[in-house]
């Protein structure tokens, strides 16, 4: 292999400026703030210099523990597109047992000015408090003064008398990492399970130490007759060890966003620590989330989930009402499940824990995921179904990997069934028994039942969801194309179909529709099944295309698919380490009929292909042939498996190029 003495230059140098950097806040370098680009990527918009992180427990007589965790950053702005990491905000707690604050301080913006280093201060008009709802608080900074080159750092610290979990520390971000550091010190009284994600291996350096708390008393004394009141002041201190554990990295580059990724987070390095047991002196030893049936029972008997599933007396006449005469039981439970939804509105609001209450929700016909949820699974039992809820971790909020009480941050209804679970989310309007929101659909969940027993719940679907186009095309002598498009979606398709649409106008989904397509004209469009949920969208309409046709030499070019046709492979990266989510297995066919012009013949068209991955993973076929004047042409596209591993991303790349290319062959049409 060539090595390039250049590039071995760079490293070391840039290794060197690495190393030599003082990881002090106000200790800035010139030579930082004449960097032009990141050295080792020079499409970054901005890097971090280094972030550092100390968590540390305090102890008072008034509070008992308490969590501090401080946190120094500097960041280097390379270009305008990183302004808005000039914008930082550390959310926090705004429950007032927790007595949980963040202090910002040490918030400066350099610039190099003439050669020389110029400092701006953050200001108190640069700082501010929000209220996002009622658990959640964040305060704000905006940095002043930035600039293309600007270097700028800022401290935060967080105090809370949460201890059940410590904050995530996130080491890898969308932009590089020069060097990020975090620092626990954990007193011998608590253990806490590290569960750390990502790629990275970490530098991890764990020592003991000696550490005390410090109790003061005062006691108060008077000698007989009138002498004066004597206080005497006493100090006592409790030793224990304290276990202080560093993890460091340095030279991280950015986390690439790329196509059909779940949730970026799940695969950025990090590490989170969750309370797994206390063991306080004179104490019995309490535990806490070391494994799934001590979360799933933890969470069971919150006053806010299982005695919830109790309350049935709100409802009882309006479901024996409602379930007079129907006596098939998956018609039974479409019926409750359709009741839910159409009387319960979902507020936005995510939670496995009731806010106000079933039974208010239900008054109000408002509530959060729990109280429609848990709603739901009461009326199912109540209605002779064995159901149960079912803990789930949406999309936004990650995969549950680990045992954790906050793990999971939604609730969903299950019916256990001879044929299997059916999986109920009443929250979204648009769904169907076994076709929950999309949101949901994030690898497991964890079923709660009546007895306190638990079982893993595999939430990806395993149908396929169709999308199946039939379109008639006319090629004219003026180089235009008409024709017709029928287009049939089922299941998840039909899901994010209505989502999507529904609420938008006609006029401005067939002006999008238009625009997408390479500006065809549309006219005639008809819709079928909007609501009903039962069935599958279906729409139609006439087009007038006059931009995917090439006319060259009398010759004319089309693609067989038209402005159907997809343009570019959605993979772009050389190498993935993190799997390929497709949300749902999902198929789609076209059916084309061409009608070449008079006067015309083909002189050529792309050959027949019949592609697949392996391992069942996904397939593509394409049938074209030619009888007189007409032109057919079949494909179909299947993917089988929702996620698929990373292994497979070179196999999945290359299968997708060929799809592509294939659609992007000309049918060439000679004429005579």
């Amino acid at each position: 292999m060539k090595i390039n003495p250049l590039s071995i230059i760079l490293f070391f140098t840039f290794s060197f400026f690495v190393n030599a950097q003082e990881f002090k806040l106000g200790k800035i370098s010139v030579a930082e703030l004449e960097e032009k680009q990141h050295p080792k990527d020079s499409s970054a918009v901005a890097a971090i210099l280094f972030k550092k992180g100390e968590v540390r427990f305090e102890y008072s007589e008034s509070n008992g523990f308490e969590v501090i965790t401080n946190v120094k950053t500097r960041i280097k702005i390379y270009k305008k597109e990183g302004y808005n990491w000039a914008n930082q905000e550390v959310h926090y707690y705004l429950d007032n047992s927790l007595n949980e604050n963040v202090f910002f301080s040490d918030a400066v913006t350099y610039n190099l000015v003439n050669g020389k280093i110029e400092k701006t201060k953050l200001k108190s008009d640069g700082e501010f408090i929000e209220k996002i709802n009622k658990y959640w608080g964040r305060k704000k900074i905006t940095m002043p003064n930035v600039k293309e080159g600007s270097v700028i750092e800022f401290e935060y610290s967080i105090r809370t008398g949460l201890i059940s979990s410590l904050r995530d520390w996130y080491f890898q971000y969308n932009i590089p990492v020069n060097f990020s550091e975090y620092t626990t010190h954990i007193p011998e009284y608590f253990d806490y399970s590290k569960n750390q994600k990502g790629y990275i291996i970490l530098n991890t350096n764990v020592s003991k130490k000696s550490n005390n708390i410090a109790f003061r008393s005062k006691e108060r004394s008077q000698s007989n007759g009138f002498s004066a009141v004597q206080t005497t002041f006493s100090e006592d201190k409790i030793e224990f060890i304290e276990t202080e554990t560093t993890y460091s990295v340095k030279d991280l580059p950015a986390m690439k966003e790329e196509a059909y990724v779940n949730n970026i987070d799940n695969y950025t390095s990090s590490i989170s620590h969750e309370l797994s047991m206390t063991k306080f002196p004179n104490s019995t030893v309490k535990t806490y989330s070391t494994d799934w049936g001590s979360v799933v029972k933890t969470i069971y008997d919150y006053e806010d989930f299982g005695p919830e599933l109790n309350k049935t007396g709100y409802f009882e006449d309006d479901v024996n009402k409602l379930l007079t005469g129907i006596t098939i039981p998956n018609e039974r439970i479409a019926a409750v499940f359709n009741f839910v939804k159409s009387n319960v509105k979902w507020n936005n609001f995510k939670g496995y824990s009731c806010n106000d209450g079933v039974k208010k929700a239900y008054k109000d016909k408002t509530g959060n995921t729990a109280e429609i949820n848990l709603m739901l699974t009461a009326m199912l039992r109540f209605a002779g179904f064995n159901a149960n809820p079912v803990l789930v971790s949406t999309r936004d909020n990650g995969i549950a990997f680990f045992p954790s009480r906050t793990a999971f941050n939604c609730v969903i209804a299950a019916v256990e069934t001879p044929e299997g679970l059916v999986l109920l989310d009443a929250t979204e309007k648009y769904s169907e028994p076994n076709i929950l929101p999309l949101r949901d659909l994030n690898w497991v969940g964890r079923l709660i039942r009546k007895d306190g027993t638990s079982t893993e719940v595999d939430l990806m679907p395993k149908t396929l969801s169709r999308e199946a186009i039939n379109m008639n095309i006319v090629l004219k002598n003026d180089f235009s194309a008409v024709g017709k498009t029928r287009r049939q979606l089922t299941d998840y398709e039909a899901l994010q179909f209505r989502k999507e649409n529904l609420a938008t106008s006609k006029d401005t989904y067939l002006e999008e529709l238009e625009n997408k397509n390479s500006n065809i004209e549309i006219s005639d469009y008809l819709r079928d099944n909007d609501l009903n949920l039962s069935q599958p969208i279906v729409e139609s309409y006439s087009f007038k295309d006059t931009n995917d046709i090439e006319v060259i030499n009398d010759k004319i070019y089309i693609s067989p698919m038209l402005f159907l046709t997809a343009k570019e492979n959605p993979f772009k990266q050389e190498v993935r380490e993190y799997p390929i989510d497709f949300g749902y297995p999902s198929q789609s066919k076209y059916n084309i009929n061409i009608e070449i012009p008079e006067g015309y013949v083909v002189e050529s068209l792309p050959t027949s292909i019949n592609i697949a991955t392996g391992d069942d993973i996904g397939a593509f076929k394409f049938v074209i042939v030619n009888t007189e004047n007409k032109i057919q042409v079949a494909i179909t596209s299947t993917i089988n498996i929702a996620i698929v591993s990373a292994d497979y991303y070179p196999v999945l790349k290359g299968f997708f190029q060929q799809a592509i290319d294939k659609q992007n062959e000309k049918i060439v049409l000679r004429k005579i």
